[in-house]
């Protein structure tokens, strides 16, 4: 009886999952119609400017977000093997059991020094301090005004909260300050934006922001993913771009993209907030602490460009270089000269047939399109990196 009871369980399970596929099957065939099929290239090489696909194809990458070049830079491995020496693989554990080691607290108080806060929690990803943030801090008298669109984690971390929910038009501060005006009753409201938008390599507006937050008495949050480490003056984000250090209340930023590529996110901020978040983020309290190799990665990495601009002088260079030969080409690039460089070419089959062409010839890239980007507005995102040379840089404009 008991071999028959397993038989009918696996028939039945079998039976769910082809019902499923057949619903979703459909929805793929659709994807591949529109052209905004997302094909993964199976890299077999360091991450950096010039990489090496599993086929051999040696390319010179253009789409990463290793904007200083310091995923292969040889003092951040050093310093990794190190850190994997000294204190393992991980800690199989959350922060709160047994997964808190020195170098976590060092990192999050030279996070906190950096960005002039008074303290900073590290998370496995932006995306998982996205998640954990709103939900922990806003209550249904709340509100929160968020940037129409803000990234895909903020969206999701506001969804997960309680208060009442505000959408903004793109950079429209006339639409935010009737939003702020709408949202008079609320006990707090929380402004939601991010640094630099990452498909339009736009910025946004923070001294309005700050000065709308200011006189309707609100919270600013900014998402500083494509800015922490490489924009403004000293690298140190958005704030620092627009000479208003210390102005934002909240930044959510990561260690995945400039400082070092591996993986990690983080909230800096007051200290009570901060320690609010440590008593109930469930992303925090439910995940395993990062590991000490991806903290060792962060550390140096921040140690590297508190010490010098060096990279950071060469990323402009780098960018401005690039920027000024595609626009002399006759090419259209959205931004504001940071180093992520759309190029609009408005048809998304079309984007994605000059990605695949640029792959061809060696220069990797990638094309994005409707949802992503709105309809008609389909374009390869370029990076740039420290780390290009302007060779490198002057054979992707001609290739």
């Amino acid at each position: 009886m008991y071999k028959n009871f397993r038989r009918d369980i696996r028939w039945n399970i079998s039976r769910t999952l082809n019902s499923l596929a057949a619903y979703i099957e459909p929805e793929l065939a659709a994807i591949a119609q529109a052209g905004t099929w997302k094909s993964e290239h199976i890299i077999a090489s360091p991450q950096g400017t010039r990489i090496t696909l599993s086929n051999g194809k040696k390319m010179l990458n253009f789409c990463a977000n290793d904007y200083l070049g310091l995923a292969d830079n040889k003092d951040v491995i050093n310093a990794a093997k190190i850190a994997l020496d000294k204190y393992g693989a991980g800690s199989s554990s959350s922060r709160v059991i047994c997964g808190t080691q020195e170098i976590h607290v060092e990192l999050e108080e030279k996070i906190a020094r950096f960005h002039g806060k008074e303290d900073t929690i590290l998370y496995t990803s932006c995306f998982a301090a996205n998640a954990g943030i709103f939900n922990t801090l806003l209550t249904a008298d709340d509100a929160v005004i968020s940037d129409e669109l803000n990234h895909a984690s903020i969206i999701d971390g506001v969804r997960l909260c309680k208060a009442k929910k505000y959408r903004y038009k793109h950079r429209d501060m006339m639409d935010l300050e009737s939003k702020l005006q709408e949202s008079k009753s609320a006990r707090l409201r929380l402004i939601a934006t991010d640094g630099v938008f990452s498909m339009d390599a736009t910025v946004a507006p923070l001294p309005k922001i700050i000065e709308l937050a200011q006189k309707y008495n609100a919270i600013t949050f900014v998402d500083d993913c494509h800015a922490t480490g490489f924009f403004g003056k000293t690298g140190r984000g958005t704030e620092d771009y627009f000479g208003c250090l210390g102005s934002i209340d909240i930044i959510n930023s990561t260690l995945g993209k400039a400082l070092g590529g591996a993986i990690g996110g983080y909230t800096t901020s007051k200290k009570e907030i901060v320690s609010l978040l440590r008593q109930k983020s469930r992303p925090y309290l439910f995940s395993n602490s990062m590991p000490p190799v991806a903290i060792a990665i962060g550390s140096k990495a921040m140690d590297l460009i508190i010490d010098s601009t060096r990279f950071l002088d060469c990323l402009i260079i780098n960018t401005e270089h690039f920027r000024n030969a595609m626009i002399k080409a006759g090419f259209v690039i959205s931004g504001d000269n940071h180093p992520i460089c759309p190029i609009i070419l408005g048809d998304a089959k079309l984007a994605t047939t000059f990605a695949d062409k640029m792959i061809e010839k060696g220069i990797y890239v990638i094309a994005f399109s409707y949802p992503v980007v709105p309809k008609d507005e389909a374009r390869i995102r370029v990076q740039i990196s420290a780390a290009h040379s302007i060779e490198d840089i002057n054979h992707a404009v001609i290739f």
